[in-house]
């Protein structure tokens, strides 16, 4: 059955009301993947990054001129990036304490974060091996943390780790900036970049690579230990690839309502857009039971009353999907 989950972020300030949209419309379908929301409009300790940061045990981090950096004692933007989430997990559990099934959890990936975050006296982690590699495990172990305390909040649910990396294409091409946007970072070689993604991807049966950028390499994701990788449906270049790693078991979560602008998309038009991309794989059956359909990143910028009709309209779509494939 195809089934239907959001990317994780969410549009406005209120935690509670973000999830109730979530398990209202995700939560009561069999078809639905509730998801943990994130919330950036915040403000940067609840952003993709600052999130993040939140979860690292042991690197204490600040927020300086607008970035983050490793430093010698956690700032205040690190400690409230901490106390935020620690105050979202005890709304989700108020309000979501009796749900049993699977709940899908969003992590910034190691790469998206060495490339984001700076070192104490400048240059980006990206920069540093050992620095790399510290605030990879850093993040696996802080990662893990959070897991065993969604567990323990909601004990009916079956989790699934989404590893955010929207700058792992640039990471390994080469084309992430250095401080002063002069030069450019080395590339990381492909063993490297597989050996931090691992330490995610072991914690949950079935975990997620999700990126928005084009270029993400499809190989990468079933080396590193994913299970399935969620991809904007119109940033995909490789379908040939994307086919592969489908027949050999992975999961496909395709990023198929476009978010760049709030409008209303019906459930025919959505149908087409999938149907275009899907049908010349020619994978049928073995397709539909490996396929989730999402919107396109960028729903922060919406309205919740828009995000629940884009959800609807999903929920609308994926059975008409499903038929389709199968004939």
């Amino acid at each position: 059955m195809v089934g239907v989950t959001g990317v994780g972020s969410l549009p406005g300030t209120d935690y509670p009301a973000a999830v109730r949209l979530v398990f209202d419309t995700l939560g009561s379908v069999d078809n639905g993947l509730p998801h943990l929301p994130e919330l950036p409009a915040r403000g940067p300790w609840a952003g993709l990054i600052g999130r993040a940061c939140g979860l690292l045990v042991d690197l204490p981090v600040s927020f300086d001129a607008g970035v983050w950096r490793l430093s010698d004692a956690t700032g205040i933007d690190g400690r409230r990036a901490r106390a935020t989430l620690r105050d979202d997990l005890d709304m989700l559990q108020e309000q979501a304490h009796e749900y049993a099934g699977r709940f899908k959890v969003q992590v910034t990936g190691p790469w998206t974060l060495a490339a984001s975050v700076f070192r104490p006296l400048g240059g980006r982690v990206l920069a540093d091996r050992g620095a790399r590699r510290d605030l990879a495990q850093s993040l696996a172990q802080g990662t893990s943390d959070l897991l065993a305390e969604i567990a323990a909040k909601l004990p009916g649910a079956e989790l699934v780790l989404q590893v955010d990396e929207p700058a792992l294409p640039a990471v390994l091409s080469g084309s992430v900036p250095t401080e002063g946007g002069y030069f450019r970072h080395r590339s990381i070689d492909l063993p490297e970049a597989a050996e931090s993604l691992k330490l995610l991807s072991a914690l949950t049966p079935g975990a997620v690579l999700h990126c928005c950028a084009s270029g993400l390499l499809p190989s990468l994701v079933a080396q590193s230990g994913f299970g399935a990788m969620s991809l904007d449906q119109d940033q995909i270049t490789g379908w040939d690839a994307v086919a592969e790693f489908v027949d050999h078991g992975g999961s496909l979560y395709l990023g198929c309502l476009p978010t760049a602008s709030e409008r209303a998309w019906s459930v025919d038009q959505v149908v087409r857009r999938a149907l275009k991309v899907l049908r010349p794989l020619e994978l049928g059956s073995a397709l539909a039971d490996n396929l989730m359909l999402t919107p396109a990143c960028g729903l922060a910028a919406w309205s919740a009353a828009g995000v629940s009709a884009a959800t609807k309209t999903l929920l609308g779509a994926a059975p008409l999907v499903d038929e389709h494939l199968r004939t």
